[in-house]
C-alpha cells in the first residue's frame, strides 16, 4: 500500500469517528499530560504568520495534567504549548477532541497522540522527517569526505535522490488528501505551482513562464479558510510574492495588491494579515518610490473604512502619515514651492522654471554629506544645463546668514536658491504672506511637505514638475539623466573632483590590503 492510500484509509477512520454519537459528545478541548511537569503554569501561544503571540494560560495539576478550552473555527491553526524552561511543542489546534501525553524533558520527541487524527498526521510526518534525517547522516559523511571513492559518492547521491522522492511522495499524499487535513493545507502552500509546457509559437518563453507563474501563484491557497494565516508558511509565500515575484514597480504592486485583496471577501484574518504586510513593507521600503504604494493602499482601504481592527488613534496615525507623503510621492506633481531667494525679497516659484528637467535639492550649510554631494551635483549641472537641467535648491538652515555665507564661497550661484527664515515664519508674517497670495502653507512648511528628516534630499522632476525619482544620490541622478535620454552614462569618476578621486584611490588601496 502506498503512502497516499494509507493516508486515505486513516482519513476514512477519522470520518467514522466523527459520526460516532459518543465521539460527538466529547468537547474539542486540548487535554495534555506532561510527565515531570508538576503543578506549574503553562502558556498557549498561537502562530500568526511567522510570529508567536500569547493566547491563553492555565495551571497544571500535580500530575502535570492541564487543559485548554476549544477554539472557534476561525481561531484554529498551529499553536505552541509553552512549558517551564521554557520549552514548547507545536500542535494543530482544530475542532476535534485532542488528547496528548509527553515528557518535560523531550516534549516533541516523546509525544504520544491519544486523540486527534489531525495531530497524528502532523506528528507522523515530523517523525518521518526525523527518520530520514538519521538515514541520510552516513551519506552526508560520504559526500563531505573528499577522499570518498567515485562509487561511494554515486551510491550516496542515488540514496539522497531516493530519500527526496520519498519525502515528496509523503508530502503529495498529505496535500492531495481528499479530507483536507489542515496540516496538508499548510504544506500545500509551500508547493510552487508547476508551469505547464510552453505553447508553440511563443516568442519570449521566459516571459510566458513568468507571467503564467505569477497568474497562478495563489492557486495553492484556500482564501475562505481563516486558519491558514496561523502558520509561518502563509507569511513565507506572501513575503516571497511581494518582495521577489512581483517587480518593484509601484503601479504593478498596487494593481496586484488590490486584485489579491478583492478575492478575500469573508476572511477577516487573512485580509488583515495581507494588507498589514503590504502596508508595512511599502512604507518602510528602501526601494525608491515604494511609499507611493503605501499612500495608495491607505487611500483605498484605511481612509474608506475597510480597516476595522485599528482604534481611532492608530488609524489616524497611518492616514496622517500617508497625507504627509502625498506631496512627495513619485508620479505626483511636486508642490509649487514659493520661497524668497538669496536677497530675502525676491520670491521664486518652482513651477516658474521652464526646463526639461528640474532637480529639487534640499540641503543645509552645516551638513557634511551635503558638502560631499554638491560638488558632484555642480559637475552634473555643468554637463546638463544646456541639455535642459535646472536646479531649485532649498536651504534647510533655520538662519539666513550661514546659508548665504556658505554659498558665497562656492560656485553654485547659478542654481536657483531659496530658503525660509525666522522673519517670514513668524505667525503674523506667515499669515499675512499666505492671505496675500505671495506663498502658501506647504511652501513655508516645506520640511513637512517633502518629508525632510535628513539632508541632502533630491527630487528629479520632469518638464511638468512630475516627480520622476526621489531620495537618490548625486551619481544615481547622473545615471538616471543619461538613461532617460537613451545615452550610455560615463564612468562615475567623470563627475568627481581630482581630490575626491584621490581619496577614492586611497580607500581602494586600504581595502585591498585587508
Amino acid at each position: 500500500m502506498n503512502l497516499k492510500s494509507l493516508l486515505i484509509v486513516v482519513a476514512v477512520s477519522v470520518i467514522s469517528d466523527l459520526y460516532n454519537p459518543l465521539s460527538a459528545q466529547t468537547p474539542n478541548n486540548l487535554d495534555v499530560t506532561v510527565e515531570g511537569l508538576g503543578a506549574d503554569t503553562v502558556y498557549l501561544a498561537n502562530y500568526y504568520g511567522s510570529r508567536l503571540y500569547y493566547s491563553d494560560t492555565t495551571v497544571a495539576d500535580v500530575n502535570g495534567h492541564f487543559t485548554f478550552d476549544e477554539k472557534p473555527y476561525e481561531e484554529c491553526g498551529k499553536y505552541a504549548v509553552v512549558l517551564p524552561g521554557p520549552v514548547f511543542f507545536d500542535i494543530m489546534f482544530v475542532n476535534e477532541p485532542m488528547q496528548f501525553r509527553t515528557t518535560l524533558g523531550n516534549p516533541q520527541g516523546d509525544m504520544e497522540i491519544i486523540k486527534s487524527q489531525e495531530n497524528k498526521v502532523f506528528y507522523d510526518y515530523l517523525n518521518f522527517l526525523n527518520s530520514k534525517r538519521e538515514e541520510r547522516i552516513p551519506y552526508d559523511a560520504v559526500l563531505n569526505d573528499s577522499t570518498s571513492s567515485a562509487l561511494k559518492v554515486e551510491i550516496a547521491k542515488n540514496a539522497m535522490v531516493q530519500m527526496n522522492d520519498e519525502v515528496t511522495e509523503y508530502q503529495d499524499a498529505l496535500i492531495d488528501d481528499p479530507h483536507g487535513f489542515l496540516f496538508g493545507k499548510y504544506m500545500g502552500m509551500l508547493r510552487d505551482p508547476k508551469v505547464p509546457t510552453i505553447p508553440e509559437g511563443v516568442e519570449d518563453e521566459r516571459l510566458w513562464s513568468y507571467m503564467w507563474y505569477r497568474k497562478h501563484y495563489w492557486d495553492r491557497v484556500d482564501f475562505s479558510d481563516p486558519r491558514l494565516v496561523r502558520d509561518g508558511s502563509f507569511h513565507q509565500i506572501l513575503d516571497r510574492w511581494w518582495s521577489q515575484v512581483l517587480p518593484p514597480d509601484p503601479d504593478t504592486l498596487f494593481f496586484e495588491a488590490k486584485k489579491l485583496l478583492d478575492q478575500i471577501t469573508d476572511n477577516d484574518d487573512m485580509f488583515k494579515y495581507i494588507l498589514h504586510h503590504m502596508t508595512f513593507e511599502s512604507e518602510s521600503s528602501k526601494i525608491m518610490c515604494m511609499d507611493r504604494v503605501f499612500v495608495e493602499l491607505v487611500n483605498e482601504y484605511y481612509v474608506t473604512g475597510k480597516v476595522k481592527w485599528l482604534d481611532d488613534e492608530q488609524l489616524k496615525k497611518i492616514i496622517d502619515r500617508a497625507e504627509a507623503l502625498r506631496f512627495s510621492v513619485c508620479g505626483n506633481i511636486a508642490h509649487n514651492i514659493t520661497l524668497p531667494g538669496l536677497d530675502g525679497k525676491t520670491w521664486k516659484s518652482l513651477h516658474d522654471i521652464d526646463s526639461k528637467y528640474t532637480l529639487l535639492v534640499i540641503w543645509e550649510s552645516t551638513c557634511g554629506h551635503c558638502k560631499k554631494e554638491m560638488p558632484i551635483i555642480q559637475r552634473i549641472y555643468e554637463e546638463w544645463h544646456d541639455k535642459g537641467l535646472e536646479i531649485y535648491a532649498i536651504g534647510n538652515d533655520f538662519e539666513t546668514e550661514p546659508w548665504v555665507e556658505y554659498l558665497e564661497t562656492t560656485n553654485y550661484l547659478d542654481w536657483i536658491h531659496v530658503s525660509d527664515n525666522p522673519q517670514i515664519n513668524a505667525q503674523d508674517s506667515a499669515l499675512k504672506l499666505i492671505q496675500s497670495g505671495v506663498t502658501d502653507l506647504q511652501s513655508l512648511n516645506f520640511r513637512t511637505t517633502f518629508d525632510v528628516f535628513s539632508t541632502p534630499k533630491l527630487f528629479l522632476l520632469d518638464e511638468n514638475k512630475k516627480i520622476l525619482a526621489k531620495q537618490i544620490g548625486a551619481l544615481q541622478l547622473a545615471e538616471m539623466l543619461y538613461r532617460l535620454e537613451g545615452l550610455e552614462p560615463p564612468n562615475p569618476e567623470f563627475f568627481l573632483s581630482e581630490d575626491a578621486i584621490k581619496k577614492l584611490r586611497l580607500k581602494e588601496e586600504k581595502n585591498s590590503k585587508h
